[in-house]
């Protein structure tokens, strides 16, 4: 575990992490698995001065592969969208929650990009239910902007305690991580 870390703060280094972050914040928002955040906190660790740039980035990013879920949601949900919530398998969670936007879609937005759920579910969910673009864009903006910029913000503040908590206890961090994101999934699943 202890190797992985140490190449993941090499990587966040590399003058070329702040693309490689975008594209993986792009791509979480529509179809891949893994959150930005994998590369946002290391990133941010290895260099607090560009925290805020590195929020910004993946909170563009995000909201732009948000409207490439919304866009397999609202297009392609019958093809890729299928796809997608069966690769997860969430079906079930994902009929629940489109016919949850008829009474509650801002606040599905604001609260579920906050969360563990995975955003492309939320992106793919909005655009299945036809929720007004307008808003998803603006909501999509305030709530991975919110989560990004917190993380950014704590980790440039708190850096080196932050720092010296995860690679002390880098197993336990990890494992955490790892249940709030299989977590993420289980909840949409059986609750939604």
């Amino acid at each position: 575990m202890r190797r992985l870390y140490d190449w993941v703060l090499r990587l966040a280094g590399h003058p070329r992490a702040i693309p490689a972050m975008g594209v993986i914040a792009f791509a979480e928002s529509s179809f891949f698995p893994i959150p930005p955040d994998v590369m946002l906190v290391p990133m941010v660790l290895a260099n607090r001065r560009k925290a805020f740039t590195i929020a910004t980035v993946c909170t563009v990013c995000s909201v732009l592969g948000g409207l490439l879920g919304y866009a397999i949601g609202f297009y392609f949900f019958e093809t890729i969208g299928a796809w997608v919530v069966k690769t997860y398998g969430l079906q079930t969670g994902l009929e629940k929650f489109r016919q949850g936007f008829d009474q509650y879609g801002i606040w599905i937005i604001l609260i579920k990009g906050l969360t563990p759920i995975p955003y492309k579910l939320v992106t793919i969910a909005s655009g299945a239910a036809h929720f007004d673009l307008f808003t998803f864009v603006w909501a999509s903006i305030v709530t991975r902007g919110i989560r990004f910029f917190a993380v950014s913000a704590l980790l440039w503040k708190f850096g080196e305690p932050i720092r010296a908590f995860i690679e002390k206890r880098l197993t336990l961090v990890t494992w955490l991580f790892l249940i709030a994101l299989v977590g993420g999934f289980v909840a949409f699943r059986y609750l939604f």
